[in-house]
């Protein structure tokens, strides 16, 4: 039951940030916070594929009709389509929409309106750049680690000096001491962050 509420949430979540995206504005970005966009290295591929979706739902409506498919068939069949396309459409607009967030108080690392993790700055212990390509799944839990991918890379580790409880997008919760992410440009982010990790240090 928790799992199909947090699923509702993110068709929510998906919906206002196609407004957001129309609107060319952005979620949970304060004043003078440093927004950190970590969709460019997807939103192309995704945007393409989804082109390839609504082509495809066009081709087999005009394959249904020209069989003279019963429209009790074709109709269901195309509102399905529709809101798939719908749905990915929204998962862009939420990746574009909710970056990750440098405040005064928090690092906020987010994947569209799946994951949403804040971490204490006073907690972090350390930050540096990596780069890995061949990761796996977009939010997963290796320990104490935890990996929140894009397009299977990530480019930024943060270590924590105490554990923090990450919230999987289906509910299970992971005390984590290590978060590894990716950002488009990983270097702002790292530089303001280190900052807030030398007094921790």
């Amino acid at each position: 039951m928790r799992a199909l509420r947090r699923i509702m949430g993110f068709d929510a979540k998906g919906m206002a940030s196609l407004v957001l995206w129309v609107t060319r504005r952005r979620d949970g970005v304060p004043p003078r916070a440093l927004a950190a966009s970590y969709s460019r290295a997807q939103s192309a591929t995704m945007i393409l594929l989804l082109v390839v979706v609504g082509g495809e739902a066009v081709v087999v409506e005009v394959v249904l009709r020209a069989f003279d498919v019963p429209a009790a068939i074709r109709v269901p069949i195309l509102v399905l389509d529709l809101y798939g396309l719908l749905f990915g459409f929204a998962v862009v607009a939420a990746c574009v929409t909710r970056p990750h967030v440098v405040t005064d108080r928090e690092l906020r690392i987010r994947y569209g309106a799946f994951f949403d993790l804040r971490i204490p700055r006073e907690l972090v212990a350390s930050v540096r750049t990596v780069r890995a390509y061949n990761e796996s799944g977009l939010v997963t839990v290796d320990g104490e680690r935890l990996t929140v991918a894009v397009a299977s890379q990530v480019n930024v580790v943060v270590e924590l000096s105490e554990p923090v409880t990450a919230v999987r997008p289906l509910g299970a919760e992971a005390a984590v001491t290590t978060v590894r992410f990716f950002a488009d440009e990983p270097g702002p982010l790292v530089a303001l962050m280190r900052q807030a990790a030398e007094p921790a240090a």
